[in-house]
């Protein structure tokens, strides 16, 4: 059976809007290629650190929800570790409430959008 997870990671700021939409591509194809399901994608833009990492105070934030096996959340991880494009990035198995509490965020956005 497979589990729900959210991705979030951090591309450095020096990045050219192709760049990052290659980079963005490349990890959605890399989660689908290894039989992910991608169940929503919001690119957050470019946004301030909390902190400075390699010098950097902001970098282009990306959130990805997909399903998927165990296995495919570490070989995903071994991508960003060997991209030095990614400065940052998070992953964690989602269980019922952060599901059915990001589903509520997402349907209060559309809810929002249409007025």
């Amino acid at each position: 059976m497979s589990n729900q997870y959210e991705t979030v990671f951090i591309l450095t700021p020096v990045l050219s809007e192709m760049q990052v939409k290659e980079a963005v591509k490349k990890y959605l194809d890399f989660i689908s290629e290894h039989g992910g399901e991608i169940v929503h994608r919001e690119d957050w833009g470019l946004r301030k650190l909390a902190y400075s990492i390699q010098k950097k105070s902001t970098g282009f934030y990306y959130l990805v929800e997909f399903k998927s096996e165990g296995e495919l959340v570490e070989k995903l991880e071994t991508q960003y570790r060997r991209d030095e494009r990614v400065i940052r990035f998070l992953t964690f198995r989602m269980d019922k409430h952060s599901i059915a509490y990001a589903e509520k965020k997402r349907n209060l956005k559309k809810e929002q959008s249409k007025s």
